[in-house]
């Protein structure tokens, strides 16, 4: 399993090839579509995620000492921030999740290409995560 520092270059790489924000928001787009459908028994009211413009659903499962998780979006582009949330979050321990610098959202220009909104929709997702990391590390005493 990749570090979350790894993924975060990885996903540097993948932007740096791709051209204006046309092609960044086409890949995003991309990314919603192939992001897993969850599970319906996890799209219920507790976990929406408030803070978000539209709907973003976010659960979390615990094995074998890591997170992992789903979830889903009404509106195409945040489902698309969300899979890339994913992708750095998902399958890691709570405390790399927890002691996470997240530097990648700044570096690919992602918050300068978001409405205020949407901003805060993904500042709620990050914060949603860590405390999925939180409430694991608390109740296993990791």
């Amino acid at each position: 399993m990749k570090s979350i520092e790894e993924i975060q270059h990885e996903i540097v790489e993948e932007f740096e090839n791709l051209g204006d924000w046309v092609e960044r928001y086409n890949y995003l787009l991309e990314l919603a579509k192939n992001l897993p459908p969850m599970d319906e028994k996890y799209r219920k009211k507790e976990n929406l995620i408030e803070g978000c413009q539209s709907q973003v659903w976010l659960a979390a499962e615990f094995k074998d000492g890591k997170l992992y998780f789903q979830a889903d979006s009404d509106a195409l582009i945040t489902k698309g921030i969300v899979a890339l949330l994913l992708k750095v979050f998902s399958g890691q321990h709570p405390n790399d999740i927890l002691d996470a610098q997240l530097w990648f959202i700044d570096k690919i220009g992602l918050s300068a290409h978001l409405s205020p909104t949407r901003s805060n929709g993904l500042v709620s997702m990050i914060k949603q995560i860590r405390m999925y990391a939180l409430a694991y590390k608390t109740k296993y005493n990791l």
